[in-house]
């Protein structure tokens, strides 16, 4: 049993990691959210665009590193250009969880952290590992 959890662990290693990463990310984010909201009123259309960019802002400088070196295992030399590229796909999925969130909170009336948990977390942890895997940490063909 316990070589079959080793080889499960093994195989779906990176898929493993990035959730922990993600969800570590995730915190990190909303921890950045919250305390916008502080001073922001997320019931005001602008203001909830401004404390999700907030909550962006911070979720891509703190994943940047930890995708790179714990996730992916990149060695890409030009990090710059590495990291232009991680959040230009965060960027689309920026604009996802901003439209989620408007329709969501400001036309259909639930409550903000619902939203945030069920419905944007989840399509946008979905969707930045795909862009992460296919795009910008592809490991090169030998």
């Amino acid at each position: 049993m316990i070589n079959f959890i080793k080889e499960l662990l093994k195989k779906y290693r990176e898929i493993i990691v990035y959730l922990i990463v993600g969800v570590m990310t995730t915190i990190f984010s909303w921890g950045a959210c919250f305390v916008a909201e502080l001073f922001l009123d997320p019931e005001i259309a602008w203001q909830n665009g401004v404390i999700n960019t907030i909550g962006w802002v911070a979720g891509v400088v703190f994943a940047y590193p930890l995708n790179r070196k714990w996730v992916f295992g990149s060695t890409n030399p030009n990090i710059m250009k590495e990291f232009g590229g991680f959040a230009a796909s965060r960027l689309s999925t920026w604009i996802l969880d901003i439209v989620i969130m408007a329709v969501t909170v400001n036309l259909l009336y639930m409550h903000y952290w619902i939203a945030k948990i069920f419905i944007s977390a989840v399509l946008v942890m979905i969707l930045n590992y795909v862009f992460s895997k296919l795009f910008i940490f592809k490991k090169k063909e030998d």
